[in-house]
């Protein structure tokens, strides 16, 4: 990092108005019908363009300034590949019906809404620490708007629902979200340690989704007796495989191969690519090239199955929203104004700060503020230092839940049911995460800090 201090420069304050401001239109996407990844692009490229001009006018070394865009730019790259992987295979498996048969199997079982809520809830929870907490939520959300596109009184709770799950689930897992990745990469908790989460995790999430769960409709989705049975198209469960090969190769890359994990993400996606070719050698030797065949994927076409078909039905606008916002805390970083609540250590001890790292991370990106933590890396104590840095990879992890766009898995899920979670639908039952939050610190509170298990 350098050391110049721009936050009291004409650069620094109209940059910070420039955010606020940009965050605003963020924030209110239902109201004013700008999606939000158009201020965010705006906000993240527009305070980098208004550095380099303060660069170019005062003389300055613009080398730094280089440096910081490289340094973001591979950042940005490995959340941004990561999650292009991702979401290619959810498209993959909804056109191969994989979604569509685990609809059927839920509904034609004569699950109620509620019982529907439970489930994907518990599934999101266990699924975040393996699958990590965006993959989960955007795969669950699927799952939801193929249950039904319409009833918001069950889709809105549970979208909720598998944030906060998904969020809380990837807290205890060492790879179970990014923050939770750089803490331990950094040394600051065993693999084990990380487990010790598990106990405030669950009760908190339990206590928002039972607060939530008395919102939702205890009547049955709609299914027809005679509805036709409907299973997963040949390669289906293949592309299931895969894509736990996928992730299994993220982590691997990352954590043995010091490669990034995006990296495995993309080895994975040459994979998939293999794959349907030689899923295309199998529609060619039968003659198939009827797009309205029975059994053959909509995307198939002259008899070849056309994964950019796939790619081109991406949430790119999730991923243009990411590489915005990304841009714009990269930004404030770089102009020294994350380093501002690190001092607050000192002053206000470490619990009361880590607490408070949750309410920022909701809106901010939990990412960057995680990395200021660690980069600062403040006095945490000395006798219970590792209960701390539990505490912060805790509150950062599920403190994004608070506000529908505070963590990648809500962001996900806005764009999954776009219209339908929406800021201001999330901050009407805002208050049942909040409960789950306080509940998980107090959980967190007396294991670690009365009891002394960890």
């Amino acid at each position: 990092m350098h050391d110049l201090h721009l936050t009291t420069t004409w650069v620094g304050i109209v940059s910070l108005i420039f955010f606020v401001v940009g965050y605003y239109f963020i924030a209110t996407e239902d109201k004013y019908h700008i999606n939000k990844a158009k201020p965010a692009l705006f906000i993240g490229t527009g305070i980098f363009m208004l550095i380099g001009v303060y660069f170019s006018i005062n003389g300055l070394d613009g080398k730094l300034l280089e440096h910081e865009i490289e340094h973001l730019i591979v950042e940005i790259a490995e959340i941004y590949f990561f999650l292009f992987v991702a979401m290619t295979y959810i498209e993959a498996m909804i056109s191969l019906s994989v979604f569509s048969a685990l609809r059927y199997r839920l509904v034609s079982k004569g699950y109620t809404y509620k019982q529907l809520f439970w489930i994907t809830g518990l599934l999101a929870f266990f699924i975040s620490p393996v699958a990590d907490n965006l993959t989960t939520a955007l795969i669950l959300s699927t799952v939801l708007i193929t249950i039904d596109k319409e009833n918001k009184e069950f889709l809105v709770p549970s979208a909720i629902n598998i944030v906060v799950a998904a969020n809380a689930g990837g807290a205890w897992s060492p790879f179970g979200d990014i923050t939770t990745l750089m803490v331990w990469i950094s040394g600051k908790g065993s693999f084990v340690e990380f487990l010790y989460l598990f106990p405030a995790s669950i009760i908190g999430w339990g206590v928002t989704a039972y607060l939530l769960s008395n919102v939702v409709p205890n009547t049955l989705p709609p299914f027809h007796s005679d509805e036709k049975k409907i299973e997963s198209l040949k390669g289906g469960k293949t592309i299931i495989a895969l894509f736990a090969f996928t992730i299994m190769m993220a982590v691997l890359s990352h954590q043995l191969l010091h490669l990034p994990a995006m990296w495995g993400m993309i080895f994975g996606l040459a994979v998939l690519k293999l794959y349907i070719y030689k899923l295309n050698k199998y529609y060619t030797a039968r003659g198939i090239r009827d797009d309205d065949a029975n059994g053959v994927p909509d995307e198939i076409e002259n008899g070849q199955i056309n994964v950019f078909a796939w790619i081109a039905k991406i949430e790119n606008d999730t991923l243009l929203f990411f590489f915005g916002i990304l841009a714009a805390v990269g930004g404030l970083h770089f102009l020294g104004f994350l380093e501002y609540f690190t001092a607050l250590y000192e002053s206000f001890g470490a619990t009361t700060v880590n607490i408070g790292v949750g309410f920022l991370s909701a809106f901010v990106d939990n990412v960057p503020v995680m990395s200021a933590v660690l980069k600062a890396d403040p006095n945490m104590g000395t006798v219970d230092a590792t209960a701390q840095w539990m505490l912060v990879t805790m509150t950062a992890g599920i403190g994004g839940s608070l506000i529908s766009f505070g963590s990648a898995a809500g962001v996900g899920v806005m764009g999954k049911l776009h219209g339908i979670y929406t800021f201001t639908s999330h901050m009407k039952y805002a208050w049942t995460v909040f409960v789950g939050y306080v509940v998980s610190i107090t959980v967190w509170y007396l294991q670690f800090e009365v009891m002394g298990i960890y």
